[in-house]
């Protein structure tokens, strides 16, 4: 058992960085302090960060200076070694170490990227730094253009070299192994190694490995004519445009790119025409070569097009661009949060978390930390795997977060919406969001609409709903949804991108509504603060609460809050703390407070307190001395939807919070509404917050 590992590889682009990115966030879900390390780094112009270093401590906000990330760079280490001062090299790598191994519960070294010269030295050093800094190591080896054999060869070969050294070996990766392969692999590694060493085998995965037309265009020094905002689109293959246009047809392929001389207009046009039709796959983008460009007629043309893909123009000639094309090898930057999210759902896939964690120490953290939270959530909500419907389907931001949850295998998903319009937006988009892997229906024309209707009309007609009302009624995407939650054809809804908080919830409180037990919907935000999460009710739906309505949004606020891993510790908010103030407002808060300690005498519950008191330690020892709740409240309720609404905001603006929902409280079944300024991770983390809800009905 460790408190630090050491990533390492014996080979170039063996996709560790996959592995480095998997295990930060693994350990953030578990852990409130982690460090990293990358002790010799292949950037040697002291003017420019190393990407894969800035990528790690940009999307996980490690409070790290990037230049104690790192000790030398590989010119200096050759320096080194060639002056015979490895000691010194050495002295220096655990000086710097040691510094952030006293400041962090938790450290992931990653060993270097054998690239360019002094490829005989790396191993030596690698091993050498992982032995003196008292690192287990794993190994990470490439199956890309191995056979099962070479590369178990390779890999265990590897594994004996650091045992020869007196180095302990914790786990070996296999990684970019054929889907076909990975069982095999798996089998064999495993019977050539010992029994409690951790085997792993990840698969070959396109959206790593394939560069970004942004990638290409900073390789090969390109101009960029159009589609500027689409530079992110993948590119998985290319074919040069040197035939007649039916013929190059038969070769586009998807997330295909074209490599053509800018004089070749019938190529552009065939190519931008076939990315709009739906009988052909995704283009990915053009390259003109030759520094050749359109004529001005052709351009006016493109210009005038709705929509464009990249076109980026280079000086090369069509040959030797599309050699510099080959040879291209894909890195996670800190810009492609994208190919980040799909490099740690890989290691969640396919890494055993568990088995790696019995091999390590980590240190619970009091409290929760945002990560640990966000890390938990996505971990409940694919353990139980639900089905969600999304009413406002042709949404830009409703499709980007679709593709997100669907390649993070999240949730089932139905969008609603016309299907060839939701498939020309994801081309139009750049997504690779597989309209096959989701379910995409249009209320109208739906084979489920007629039993809607009648359904709707049955539940209603005493509220003087007729047949003609309903079916109007049932081509409302928001309706339409509703009840597909009630009927069961899906577990949950989330809207409200588009349409009001009033246009999403009415069909929920006309025909899902509330559980027994309770006569009131309310809502809660969770709002994860720089070292902790907590919970703020109601913000988004009751604008004057009574004091019973307030005593039931308490209660619903701590099993919301017990559900989700937070320890509730309620304050009941208002103008004065304790005794200390008098009025119809205070005595509201006062009386739901009573109501809420005669009902559920197990909570925690202080009230009324003011913000100040609730949350600062120092002032609720004050105010309140001996309070089980001053000071540290973890359930905050607002004495109406005014206070509520602008204090919520407030904290999101002021300290840079993630604030996840609102998620409602009180229904059957679980439908959630979204502020019509959400942006793609808002409505992530509400459907995520929405399946785990509907695991527990």
């Amino acid at each position: 058992m460790t408190k630090n590992i050491f990533i390492a590889s014996a080979e170039p682009y063996t996709g560790k960085s996959v592995i480095a990115f998997g295990m930060v966030n693994m350990l953030l879900g578990k852990t409130q302090k982690v460090g990293y390390f990358k002790p010799i780094i292949a950037q040697d112009d002291p003017l420019q960060k190393e990407q894969h270093i800035e990528a790690i401590l940009d999307y996980f906000a490690l409070p790290i200076n990037y230049n104690d990330t790192f000790a030398f760079t590989r010119q200096q280490v050759l320096h080194q070694f060639e002056s015979e001062n490895s000691g010194e090299m050495i002295n220096t790598i655990i000086s710097k170490y040691k510094k952030l191994e006293d400041n962090y519960d938790f450290t992931v070294i990653e060993g270097s990227d054998f690239l360019g010269e002094g490829i005989a030295f790396e191993f030596e050093s690698n091993v050498l730094i992982a032995k003196n800094l008292g690192a287990p190591v794993m190994v990470v080896v490439s199956g890309e253009n191995k056979t099962v054999g070479q590369l178990v060869n390779t890999a265990v070969n590897i594994y004996r070299n650091f045992l020869l050294r007196d180095v302990q070996v914790i786990g070996i990766v296999a990684n970019m192994v054929s889907q076909a392969d990975l069982e095999q692999v798996k089998s064999m590694l495993s019977s050539q190694v010992p029994q409690d060493l951790m085997v792993t085998a990840i698969p070959m995965e396109s959206g790593l490995q394939s560069p970004t037309m942004k990638e290409i265009a900073s390789t090969l020094d390109a101009k960029i004519l159009f589609g500027q905002d689409l530079m992110d689109n993948q590119v998985d293959n290319f074919v040069t445009g040197a035939m007649m246009l039916p013929n190059f047809l038969r070769h586009i392929k998807d997330n295909v790119l074209i490599v053509t001389p800018g004089d070749r207009g019938d190529i552009i046009i065939g190519s931008l025409q076939a990315n709009l039709s739906a009988n052909y796959p995704k283009v990915a983008g053009i390259v003109l070569t030759a520094g050749s460009l359109p004529d001005e007629p052709m351009i006016r043309l493109i210009e005038g097009l709705q929509s464009v893909i990249p076109i980026i123009s280079v000086e090369k000639g069509t040959f030797e661009t599309t050699r510099a094309i080959g040879a291209i090898h894909s890195r996670i930057t800190a810009e492609n949060k994208k190919k980040i999210a799909l490099a740690i759902d890989l290691f969640e896939k396919y890494v055993d978390s568990k088995g790696l964690d019995d091999k390590i120490i980590t240190f619970q953290y009091q409290g929760i930390t945002p990560h640990m939270f966000q890390y938990q959530l996505v971990k409940w909500a694919k353990s139980q795997k639900k089905h969600i419907v999304l009413p406002e389907g042709n949404d830009e931001r409703i499709l980007k977060a679709a593709e997100k949850l669907i390649s993070q295998d999240v949730v089932s998903l139905t969008l609603l919406g016309d299907p060839q319009e939701i498939g020309n937006s994801i081309k139009r988009l750049g997504l690779n969001l597989d309209v096959n892997a989701i379910h995409i229906h249009n209320p109208a024309t739906s084979a489920q609409y007629y039993d809607y209707v009648d359904t709707l009309y049955e539940l209603r007609k005493n509220k003087n709903v007729n047949q003609e009302m309903a079916r109007d009624m049932m081509t409302d995407v928001s309706y339409f949804g509703t009840m597909m939650v009630y009927k069961g054809d899906a577990d949950g809804m989330v809207s409200g991108a588009v349409h009001t908080t009033q246009h999403t919830i009415r069909p929920a409180l006309q025909f899902i509504k509330t559980r027994p037990g309770v006569s009131v919907v309310s809502s809660v935000f969770f709002m994860c603060l720089p070292e902790r999460v907590a919970i703020f009710g109601d913000c988004a739906v009751n604008p004057n609460p009574t004091a019973q309505q307030l005593a039931e949004i308490a209660i619903s606020s701590a099993e919301t809050s017990q559900r989700f891993g937070i320890e509730p510790r309620i304050a009941m908010l208002s103008y004065s703390s304790g005794s200390s103030g008098e009025g119809e407002d205070v005595e509201r808060v006062r009386e739901a407070t009573m109501i809420v300690k005669e009902r559920r005498p197990d909570l925690k519950i202080e009230g009324p307190i003011q913000y100040d008191a609730a949350v600062d330690p120092l002032v609720g020892r004050q105010k309140l001395p001996g309070s089980e709740v001053a000071g540290k409240a973890s359930v905050l309720i607002f004495p109406d939807l005014n206070t509520g609404n602008n204090t919520y905001k407030a904290v999101q603006r002021e300290t840079g919070a993630l604030a996840i929902g609102p998620m409602l409280q009180g229904l059957n079944k679980p439908i959630n509404d979204l502020s019509r300024g959400c942006t793609v991770d808002d409505i992530f983390n509400t459907v995520v917050i929405t399946a785990i809800q509907c695991q527990d009905i």
